[in-house]
């Protein structure tokens, strides 16, 4: 029996059009389809795609379990005679883990008796196969309408923590931080309140802002983003707020600054902590009136309606403590504060990032139409369990190292893991350079590691500080000829990390 779906049939029948679900409801409506057969598969993927619904499928019942448990579904589409899992356990897990998902059993050999015990188990309805596209679109839409009507879909910027998706650079989560995290940026993001974003580097600081600039009322004026740890005092004062032409050597024109440029937008300081005491003077006159005046200026230049958003992966309260933070700048720009967990602090995101990462890198690096490879159980339990020093950004890395170097369909053994030990953001030293040997000589095993964390240490401040060595030497606290000593000791240039 041919079970493929016949997709050159009309996909909108009488019956479907008098299905009201509008395009923008379908496209936050979550689908996943589970079926043995690659055929089933890819006509599903191709008509619910086809008509803006978004669909997911999953071959192996094991694997759609695993899904099921780290993300959320509006609708299940589940073959009833999966192998090795059958198909009305899965039923149960979702019955368990989502009662508000709307699972459609399918079978190919179709009896009243399947049909009754596929209700009785909890399924909305039946499918029997072979099916056509209409006939599929049918049943569908009259749950998509059946979950409108009640309204239990999820809007996706509230779902599982969903806040910005593009490409590879995507927060998820389903751990009660993130949601609150989430939740309280949904609340503050329609109102022109100031936010602090604090947070471990690689948490997703940025994301987070453009999400919040996206949902307010400024969406369509500009994000501007400005790194105050990557610039200089004098550089970052005039990027911020322009300068007059001849007020330095170089400033061969007027030019507006880029608080200018965010007028009736939205302004994100990253690394606030960092910035010079004498420009957060400065900037608190923005704040208070919003008037500016452009280095070399004698006089006013520009009125700007800025929103405000800033983030440091510092604790703030050192930062005032130490004086590298101004208390008035501070609470003017603290009125809601929002704090991004590290990764290890919700070990249950894990795996919904995992899963995102692994499709994401198969799509931009494989062939189409592959099997993407899938991660063995004690593999997945040894990525949950790893402390993420560098969090979500150090996760997507090793992910993406182990895609590119996969091959379709194959199951990723703990062994490849390996990757873990050489992260540069690991403090055990496992970095840039080979682990020493025990059997070595002490002195040389000490040298071996002594060049190691010098090695890290200078690529990560040189980096940090965008390749400004007067900058990199006040934060490591020494001098520009140690610091230029060092980083020809170890063949490091400065132009790798200029960017």
């Amino acid at each position: 029996m041919d079970e493929s779906i016949d997709i050159q049939e009309p996909i909108v029948s009488e019956d479907a059009e008098r299905i009201l679900v509008s395009s923008e409801d379908r496209a936050i409506i979550r689908i996943l389809v589970i079926d043995d057969e690659p055929s089933i598969l890819e006509s599903c993927e191709t008509v619910l795609g086809g008509e803006g619904y978004a669909c997911q499928v999953e071959r192996r019942g094991e694997e759609a379990i695993r899904r099921l448990k780290a993300e959320t579904y509006d609708i299940a589409l589940i073959d009833q005679n999966m192998p090795q899992v059958h198909g009305l356990d899965i039923l149960a897990e979702i019955r368990k883990r989502n009662p508000d998902c709307l699972a459609v059993v399918m079978t190919g050999h179709a009896t009243t008796e399947d049909g009754v015990r596929a209700i009785q188990a909890g399924a909305w309805d039946y499918l029997p196969k072979p099916f056509t596209a209409t006939q599929l679109l049918v049943l569908v839409g009259r749950a998509a309408f059946t979950l409108m009507r009640a309204q239990k879909v999820t809007q996706p910027s509230k779902r599982e923590g969903l806040l910005v998706e593009r490409g590879a650079e995507t927060i998820l989560g389903v751990s009660e931080s993130m949601r609150e995290a989430v939740k309280k940026a949904l609340k503050v993001a329609p109102t022109d309140a100031s936010v602090f974003i604090t947070g471990e580097s690689g948490t997703g600081k940025e994301l987070f802002a453009q999400y919040i600039h996206r949902e307010s009322r400024r969406s369509r004026k500009p994000f501007v983003a400005i790194n105050c740890a990557a610039l200089p005092g004098e550089l970052l004062e005039s990027e911020m707020f322009g300068h007059r032409k001849g007020s330095f050597t170089g400033a061969i024109r007027d030019k507006p600054g880029l608080l200018e440029v965010a007028d009736h937008g939205s302004f994100f300081l990253d690394e606030l902590a960092e910035m010079p005491p004498a420009i957060q003077a400065k900037l608190l006159r923005v704040l208070q009136d919003g008037v500016l005046r452009r280095v070399g200026s004698e006089k006013d230049d520009a009125v700007v309606d800025v929103r405000f958003i800033s983030a440091t992966n510092r604790e703030p309260e050192e930062a005032l403590q130490d004086g590298s933070l101004r208390r008035d700048l501070y609470y003017r720009l603290r009125v809601v504060p929002i704090h991004l967990p590290a990764l290890r602090e919700r070990p249950e995101d894990i795996p919904v990032l995992i899963r995102h990462f692994v499709d994401h890198f198969w799509r931009r690096h494989q062939l189409p139409g592959k099997e993407p490879p899938r991660l063995a159980s004690d593999t997945q339990e040894a990525l949950i369990h790893y402390p993420w020093p560098g969090n979500v950004r150090e996760l997507q890395n090793v992910i993406e190292n182990i895609v590119v170097l996969a091959d379709p369909e194959e199951e990723i053994s703990v062994e490849r893991l390996s990757i873990l030990e050489q992260s540069p953001e690991m403090s055990q030293g496992n970095g840039l350079g080979p682990a020493f040997d025990l059997r070595m000589p002490f002195h040389d095993a000490k040298q071996m590691l002594v060049d190691r964390f010098e090695r890290e240490y200078l690529a990560h401040l040189v980096a940090r500080t965008g390749g400004n060595m007067s900058e990199s030497a006040r934060q490591a606290g020494i001098d520009r000829t140690t610091l230029y000593r060092l980083m020809d000791k170890h063949k490091l240039a400065r132009e790798a990390f200029a960017s």
